[in-house]
């Protein structure tokens, strides 16, 4: 088939879930090794607290580099086409990645080992931050009327699944290593088997043609100049509720799959496949509630879905550390799981809203900077202060009231934008039941 046919919707929805999927494994087998031995691989001389906060704070890199790799994929997805980017990130994203596997450790280069460390996280980052937003476009803006939200579920998939074969490598190799072995040679396996996948997904987006909806506005000359401050200065206002709205997202997942991870393994002392194995569950019911919720915004609405996820979250978030506190196996599973289910029934629906809110000649990048803006703190910070927290207090409730304010900081973003299902998505606003401003607000009554 030639790149410049429609492809049908199986294509589209192979093409926006493999790059999500890849990547998303490698960013979350860094998150996995940052919680199990990079303190030791990277940081020997810290102590086991600090080992693992210099560890979370490498992994907090990625995610303070991820809005500048949206702003800057953003700026040319929405000039040039989002295909083109869509290939880029997935390269750049696929290089750093099988480059952590190759960095010597602190024992052998010293201090250029952690430098090189976060120098390919970095670049991981600014991969990421390209990726979200343009395969949500790729699969929104190949989409029927009335199914964007199922169509934008194919690309909210990849995060699952990229965790889920993330984690089942590490299981694997824990199965079958000496923790000795695993420590010094293990833990690489992951990320050198990144090219293998990489290959894959450039292979598939080569085949997909340039979405319509983009092609259109090209057609009729709508391209910006400089679409980020275009951006600024058309929806500054919708540009931070939806960054706002997105870091419950972002801090309910890495707080149960990273966070929870170094805490059951550390302090609590449940071993390490007992918590790998609890995640992978909540991850794998987690990949199937996000097509379920994001199908359900086609129905009663992005807004009303997210908000429901924002209340249940808040109410979730201290039998989360109740039961994980337990170290029992099926009670630290369910307690993930219920964690997970907020997350999905936020994350779902937002592959369509988040486009929705913004105009089609910068729609990327707006779309891109909340995303990626929101886990900075969601993603890159919660570990980190997560980590403090129970530091701090000796307790897990003081996490939990940290998810707690997050999630009524979500809730109180949410309420001013408007509904956007029923938004006309070659420009974007207007929404047909009258309740969407012009800017993606609520206009007032």
């Amino acid at each position: 088939m030639s790149t410049t046919e429609r492809p049908t919707g199986r294509r589209i929805a192979v093409a926006s879930f493999v790059g999500t999927a890849i990547e998303f494994y490698d960013f979350y087998i860094y998150g996995t090794a940052a919680a199990l031995v990079f303190g030791g691989v990277f940081f020997p001389s810290f102590s086991p607290l600090a080992g693992t906060l210099a560890s979370f704070a490498t992994f907090a890199v990625g995610f303070v580099a991820r809005p500048l790799g949206a702003i800057l994929f953003g700026h040319f997805g929405d000039r040039i086409g989002r295909k083109r980017m869509l290939i880029v990130s997935l390269v750049l994203m696929g290089g750093a990645t099988v480059a952590v596997g190759l960095i010597p450790s602190f024992e052998t280069i010293g201090v250029l080992a952690p430098i090189l460390l976060v120098t390919a996280r970095f670049l991981q980052g600014v991969g990421l931050g390209g990726e979200w937003g343009g395969a949500v476009l790729l699969a929104t803006e190949y989409a029927p009327p009335g199914k964007r939200g199922l169509y934008s579920a194919f690309p909210q998939l990849g995060p699952a699944v990229g965790f889920v074969l993330g984690n089942a490598m590490f299981l694997l190799l824990d199965a079958t290593m000496s923790d000795e072995t695993f420590r010094a040679v293990g833990w690489r396996i992951p990320f050198l088997a990144s090219v293998v996948l990489l290959v894959v997904g450039y292979y598939i987006r080569m085949r997909i043609a340039e979405t319509p909806v983009f092609q259109a506005a090209m057609d009729r000359q709508e391209r910006s100049r400089v679409p980020f401050a275009d951006l600024l200065r058309r929806q500054p206002k919708v540009l931070v509720l939806a960054t706002l709205s997105f870091v419950l997202a972002h801090t309910l997942f890495y707080t149960v799959t990273t966070f929870a991870l170094s805490y059951g393994t550390t302090t609590l002392h449940v071993d390490r496949t007992t918590m790998l194995l609890a995640a992978m569950v909540a991850v794998a019911v987690m990949g199937a509630l996000t097509l379920w919720f994001a199908v359900q915004s086609d129905r009663v609405g992005r807004k009303r879905v997210c908000i429901a996820s924002a209340v249940l979250a808040a109410v979730w978030a201290f039998p989360l550390f109740w039961l994980i506190d337990t170290g029992n196996p099926l009670l630290i599973t369910l307690g993930m799981v219920g964690g997970l289910i907020c997350f999905a029934m936020l994350y779902g629906p937002m592959g369509a809203f988040l486009p929705e809110l913004f105009r089609v000649r910068y729609r990327y990048s707006g779309s891109s900077f909340a995303y990626s803006a929101s886990g900075i703190v969601g993603g890159g910070l919660s570990p980190i202060i997560a980590t403090d927290l129970l530091a701090r207090t000796g307790s897990s409730a003081a996490v939990s009231a940290y998810v707690l304010v997050i999630a009524l900081v979500c809730l109180g973003a949410l309420l001013p934008l408007g509904e956007t299902k029923d938004a006309d998505f070659t420009d974007g606003l207007a929404g047909a039941d009258g309740r969407t401003g012009t800017d993606g607000l609520t206009p007032p009554r």
